[in-house]
């Protein structure tokens, strides 16, 4: 070693810039390949979790993982979702389903408390607790919002409806402002059976794979985003 620094000092100045420069580029390139990806925990029920899918590779957690790394984000998005939960459930559970590894939180719940006609103030009060505890842990949250339909009033609906957007102010999450958009954009409309034939199982009520890839290319903008503020 002691000959090694030798002949560099010998040789002056650029020699030593040379080798400084060559240890900089080393441990740069170290650095990125040491680099972990981002971990996303997607929380939430059966459209979460894959439900009715013969193929599990086609749910949403894969699906969006593919849809990501396919733009060229390092990324991890672990499945946190339990079919027929509902929003107190995940709440009960969002402490463990948030490992160490966590590095940002997505939110879709709502459908489930929709079905057994929840107040939509106790859905609310689990989405708030459910927020605290990603801000407790400094997670950035994507919040995916549902839609009521109106067969529970305009009052339910309205308030329903609105609690996402809400919460979402009031804890500095994003807000991907309708699960199905993605049908939307395609033409569907999931007041409209008939139109949303197509991308459905036969239950009416959940994605086939079809189904699945359109409501990634909806949500997968705001999964970006949502990477961007875990990367900073």
């Amino acid at each position: 070693m002691r000959g090694f620094l030798g002949a560099i000092l010998s040789k002056g100045y650029g020699a030593m810039r040379a080798v400084g420069n060559g240890v900089a580029v080393t441990l740069l390139l170290a650095g990125a390949v040491s680099a972990e990806p981002v971990t996303v925990v997607a929380l939430g029920d059966s459209l979460t979790a894959g439900y009715g899918l013969a193929d599990q590779s086609q749910g949403l957690v894969p699906v969006l993982e593919g849809w990501l790394k396919a733009r060229g984000h390092d990324v991890v998005v672990q499945n946190a979702g339990v079919s027929g939960d509902t929003t107190a459930g995940a709440l009960a559970r969002v402490g463990w389903a948030l490992g160490p590894d966590a590095d940002a939180l997505i939110v879709t719940l709502g459908g489930n408390d929709l079905l057994r006609g929840i107040d939509p103030a106790a859905s609310r009060a689990n989405l708030e607790g459910i927020l605290k505890e990603a801000a407790a842990r400094k997670l950035p949250v994507l919040l995916v919002a549902m839609k009521a339909p109106g067969n529970f009033g305009p009052e339910y609906k309205a308030a329903f409806d609105g609690m996402y957007g809400e919460l979402a102010g009031q804890y500095g999450a994003l807000l991907a402002e309708d699960y199905f958009g993605g049908l939307r954009a395609a033409g569907a409309d999931p007041a409209d059976p008939a139109s949303m034939a197509a991308f459905m199982q036969a239950d009416g009520l959940h994605p086939n794979p079809e189904g699945v890839k359109l409501i990634v290319e909806g949500l997968g903008p705001k999964v970006e985003e949502l990477l961007a503020r875990a990367g900073s």
